[in-house]
């Protein structure tokens, strides 16, 4: 273990986690049974079992689901739409780095709003709003963040969807780590606060396997009509092979236990990852303790080269994300440091919150 590599770069399931049996079932009733229209071209909206299982679930009529190739490329289909050069875009920082690259490509101006133990600083974003300034929308991921595990508050929730609905703003709520709270009760999603204010995002990505690439929006009309109309010029439809194989998958009654084992592989891996902070590191950064989701986010106490810190790591056989990718404004993100546990043994996170410890000890 001492001189394994350790990966501490990307929030990716581990391939026990992947319910492979089960989706070849669903893949050959799909095939057997629907073989003629899986394999067709199709309406752009996504496969219409999917989307109406979905619907069901949020209380909405199908036509406001949206389903695509992962709920990334449906940010991009809303950033394309919505966003024109220069417009104002709201975001948590950190936040997600690969949305803040469509952001970017959309040359949009990204406003990063610091996050606290219970969430985004609703107080600045309000200051800001009663300047005058006006976003496009607010891009949000409220339950175990990416990347620094926060749950935002149900009083900040309540408080961004009044904003929201009083100076005009959509909010994008983007939530894969919803289901995976492994304690604790869930809070109301923002969707449910405002349901024709919010774009709900998330996908099966997190939950059966990234590798299907399903996701899906729930859109307020007439943003879903609009977002279909991108999508069919864009790639006609999503495959439906993959979207009818989720809807086999849920139709069986599989998507519940296979959440709960989920949660029985990632809970200790999660409290694994926060006792080797507190048992290493507990001198040298802070970092939120959740209860759920992929990630847990370290402020380093100290600054310090950050491409010095990544290459000392890569040294010591530990590889890192450059934290400040996740910041709207990169030199604020000098400090940070993203840990992703999923997909480690309780032994390799142990061996690399210790190597990470040892490489902070000999910079600071």
């Amino acid at each position: 273990m001492e001189d394994n590599l350790i990966k501490l770069t990307r929030g990716v399931p581990p391939v026990e986690s992947f319910p492979i049996d089960r989706l070849q079932e669903c893949a050959e009733w799909v095939l057997l049974t629907q073989g003629d229209e899986v394999l067709q071209y199709g309406k752009s909206r996504g496969y219409p079992r999917l989307r109406e299982l979905i619907a069901d679930d949020k209380g909405v009529d199908p036509d406001r689901i949206i389903v695509g190739q992962g709920s990334l490329q449906l940010q991009d289909f809303c950033a394309r739409l919505l966003l024109e050069t220069s417009d104002v875009v709201y975001v948590e920082e950190p936040t997600y780095d690969r949305t803040l690259t469509l952001f970017r490509r959309a040359k949009a101006q990204v406003v990063g709003f610091p996050l606290k133990s219970d969430g985004l600083a609703v107080k600045r974003l309000e200051q800001r709003l009663a300047d005058g300034e006006r976003p496009m929308f607010i891009y949000l991921i409220p339950d175990f963040q990416n990347p620094s595990g926060t749950v935002l508050s149900e009083a900040k929730r309540r408080r961004i969807v009044r904003l929201a609905g009083a100076y005009n703003f959509w909010v994008i709520e983007d939530v894969p780590y919803r289901r995976l709270r492994y304690r604790g009760e869930d809070l109301p999603s923002m969707f449910d606060l405002a349901p024709d204010r919010v774009l709900q995002m998330s996908s099966y990505s997190k939950l059966i396997s990234p590798g299907l690439r399903v996701g899906y929006v729930v859109a307020p009309e007439p943003l879903a009509g609009r977002l279909a109309e991108f999508a069919e010029d864009t790639y006609i439809n999503a495959s439906y092979l993959n979207q009818a194989m989720v809807a086999e998958f849920i139709k069986r009654d599989w998507l519940e236990p296979q959440i709960e084992e989920l949660k029985g592989l990632y809970e200790p891996r999660l409290y694994a990852t926060l006792r080797a902070l507190e048992e290493h590191m507990e001198d040298l950064a802070t970092w939120q303790k959740p209860d759920g989701g992929f990630f847990v986010g370290i402020t380093l106490n100290d600054d310090m080269d950050i491409d010095e810190l990544l290459g000392e790591a890569r040294d010591q056989n530990l590889l890192l994300t450059d934290g400040r990718n996740f910041f709207a404004e990169r030199h604020n993100g000098n400090g940070f440091v993203r840990l992703p546990f999923c997909a480690l043994t309780a032994q390799e996170i142990e061996e690399g919150v210790k190597r990470l410890a040892g490489v902070v000890r000999r910079l600071v």
